[in-house]
């Protein structure tokens, strides 16, 4: 039994028979339409976020699978903050690309949970919050470096450990 896998990164709920998709799957000889339509199904609930996806493919007898992956931490920072691209000079750059409410954080947090080596909810907060800092997101007005001292100091234990 020999098995292909195809791994791409497509809009949630928007993929297409074009790149990256039909090209790859067109010399296999399997239904791209049933193939896009479950990739679709699978990714609704990301509508606007880039999903990675793998089409795993039986070549013997045509069958299929999709696993969806979870979008990227900046990728679910940037839906919440209502921004379409992170700043592009990196941390230095002045410019703030959106603010998001600590419980937003913590959301996002937990949707990485299952994906993230983080040990606790208080480590991936940490790990989002590391994620701010890149993109240009505040955290409740402030540099998300300032809200992630506060983290370790405990202040955000009574959301964090209940």
């Amino acid at each position: 039994m020999t098995k292909i896998t195809i791994p791409a990164i497509v809009e949630g709920g928007k993929a297409t028979a074009g790149p990256p998709l039909g090209p790859a799957l067109g010399p296999l000889g399997v239904n791209i339409a049933g193939i896009i339509d479950e990739i679709n199904r699978q990714t609704r609930d990301f509508a606007g976020l880039k999903v990675p996806v793998k089409v795993i493919v039986d070549k013997a007898t045509k069958k299929f699978e999709v696993e969806v992956g979870s979008p990227s931490t900046g990728e679910l920072l940037k839906k919440e903050a209502g921004a379409e691209k992170g700043r592009k000079g990196g941390p230095e750059d002045p410019k703030t690309i959106g603010n998001l409410k600590f419980e937003q954080v913590v959301k996002v947090a937990k949707m990485k949970s299952g994906s993230s080596l983080v040990r606790n909810l208080k480590q991936g907060v940490k790990e989002v919050l590391g994620t701010c800092v890149s993109l240009g997101i505040t955290v409740e007005g402030k540099d998300a470096r300032q809200i992630r001292k506060a983290v370790d100091a405990g202040e955000y234990d009574s959301l964090l450990l209940g």
